[in-house]
């Protein structure tokens, strides 16, 4: 196993210690909260570049909300080829590769195939980055559309989730790449609908992000704007 993955996996390992009931530990829920976001990073070399979040969801780890996740993408030439998503307060392992499709502890997995806005769920992320009356005007737009929204507080496993047919969009107005580019990967190859995330300056800048069933593309590029 390459260096940078393995160091990735021990510190996500090391990040994410549980007690034995698989809540956070004391120790390591201290330790989450002194952070006040993930610090995911890329490790950039000449055949590509491995992209991790160690905890993608930290402000519900660090309370023993159990929906986080660790996130491990791979990139080259511009485009994500593998994504693998580790739940691990359900022990769910997501995983994809360009061409191979995507699997829910080895199991295939598609998108749900919806297209009926007033049938849909969809999450919409929300990002300092960006000013809060634009997150706002998306979520309006979505629920007179007759979507229901939410928000669980981990983009990429709302990704991986989306790539399992649970929901059936996630739009967020800007996304790093640490926490974007496995759930794309898995949502791609389940069959889904996604935005050319790496444009421009994609990978170490982020970008805004649109992940969907195919039927539900045209109309959510149009409500939220994200192409």
């Amino acid at each position: 196993m390459p260096k940078a993955i393995s160091s990735g996996w021990a510190s996500a390992y090391s990040a994410a210690r549980t007690s034995r009931d698989g809540r956070p530990s004391r120790r390591s829920s201290r330790s989450a909260r002194k952070r006040s976001k993930s610090r995911g990073g890329a490790f950039q070399s000449g055949q590509g570049a491995w992209v991790v979040d160690p905890i993608d969801g930290t402000a519900n780890f660090a309370r023993g909300i159990p929906h986080y996740c660790v996130s491990l993408g791979f990139v080259r030439a511009g485009e994500a080829l593998i994504g693998v998503i580790y739940d691990p307060a359900h022990n769910q392992l997501y995983a994809a590769a360009r061409g191979r499709g995507a699997t829910l502890d080895g199991e295939i997995i598609r998108v749900s195939g919806l297209g009926d806005m007033a049938q849909t769920t969809i999450e919409a992320g929300w990002s300092t980055r960006v000013p809060h009356e634009a997150y706002v005007g998306v979520v309006a737009r979505l629920k007179q559309a007759g979507a229901a929204v939410r928000r669980g507080g981990s983009g990429a496993l709302a990704l991986a989730y989306v790539a399992a047919g649970r929901m059936e969009a996630y739009v967020e107005l800007h996304m790093n790449a640490w926490d974007a580019l496995a759930g794309l990967v898995l949502v791609r190859e389940a069959g889904g609908w996604v935005n050319d995330y790496l444009a421009g300056d994609g990978l170490t800048k982020g970008n805004a992000i649109l992940a969907c069933t195919p039927e539900l593309a045209a109309v959510l590029r149009e409500l939220t704007a994200v192409c």
